[in-house]
Parts: C-alpha cells; sequence; structure tokens
C-alpha cells in the first residue's frame, strides 16, 4: 500500500478537494440535505472552521482552519464521507476490491489537500472556489451557482454579486495540480 506523505501541521488553513467515484452524478447537489447534515454531524463532534466551499454535482472544494492544537483532518472527511454514504440506499457500483473491504463505491478514497501558506495563497484558494462551477460550465455567473460560500461573501460585503464574470486569471496558483 502507498504511504502518502501529508503534512499535519496543527492549526493550519487547508485547500481540499473531494470527489465521488462516478464522476458523471450529481448525486452531492441532488442529496444537498444528506451532505449538509453530514457535515453538521461531523461539525459537532470535531469543529473547525470553513472559510469558502463549493459543492458540485461530483465533486467538492472546500477551504478550512483546523482548531490550534488538531491537524486531523482526514478525521473530519472521513466522518462526512462515512455519514453521507451510511444515508444512501445501496445500488452504487463498487469494485471487487472495496467490496471485499465493506467500502461502498460513492467517494474516491483519498482527497487531495494544500496547506495554505500565506494571506494571498488564501486568497486565491476562495476564489478558485468561488469561481468553479462557472470553470466547469454549470452557470455563466458565479452568483448563479446556490451552493457555494461565495453568498455569504457577498452578503458581507467582502464580494459584490457580479464578482468574476470574466473568470480572468483563476486558475493561476490554485486549485489541484
Amino acid at each position: 500500500m502507498t504511504n502518502y506523505r501529508r503534512d499535519h501541521t496543527p492549526g493550519a488553513t487547508w485547500f481540499f478537494t473531494l470527489n465521488l467515484a462516478d464522476r458523471r452524478s450529481r448525486l452531492l447537489i441532488d442529496q444537498i440535505a444528506l451532505l449538509r447534515a453530514s457535515f453538521r454531524y461531523c461539525m459537532k463532534r470535531h469543529p473547525w472552521r470553513i472559510n469558502a466551499i463549493v459543492i458540485l454535482p461530483d465533486h467538492l472544494h472546500a477551504l478550512c482552519t483546523l482548531p490550534p492544537d488538531d491537524a486531523d483532518y482526514a478525521l473530519r472527511w472521513r466522518l462526512i464521507k462515512t455519514e453521507f454514504s451510511r444515508a444512501l440506499p445501496y445500488g452504487e457500483q463498487a469494485s471487487e476490491s472495496r467490496s471485499s473491504k465493506g467500502e461502498r463505491g460513492i467517494w474516491q478514497r483519498r482527497f487531495w489537500e494544500h496547506r495554505v501558506r500565506d494571506d494571498d495563497d488564501f486568497a486565491r484558494h476562495v476564489d478558485y472556489i468561488h469561481h468553479n462551477p462557472r470553470k466547469h460550465g454549470h452557470v455563466e455567473r458565479v452568483a448563479d451557482w446556490p451552493w457555494s460560500s461565495f453568498h455569504r461573501y457577498v452578503n458581507a460585503g467582502i464580494l459584490p454579486v457580479d464578482w468574476a464574470g470574466d473568470g480572468g486569471d483563476m486558475e493561476r496558483g490554485a486549485g489541484e495540480r
């Protein structure tokens, strides 16, 4: 088994990408109430701050900050993915490897993470998250995607409602590599 080297800096801020196993699925937005309940379940047991998030049909991006003495982001994602999966009826395709381990075939096994280095890195990842539905062609205007923290930023007066209309240079230095 591959031993992934992950950064475990307590209290750090992280950018994450989590994908469904079936990248053609719409499960995350079709079951958005269940996904939100899974996040609440995790947050009640292991709080962290979700600085920015976007939920797309088949994947999500999040920018999260852990408590000062905590570096266990993997536990949080495991709880969220497990709670979400447990509440769904069986029926998805699962490989023989997953089936033999009693795993569902809903999520990709791993996730992508990047520790945010500074304020500039933070801002680039917030922009990447908020622009992602437009990047994938789900909407023409960022404001039209309902499952995004973009609306929280607009309500707080941090971003204008017409932000990122042209996409500009969102890809530079943010997101998965």
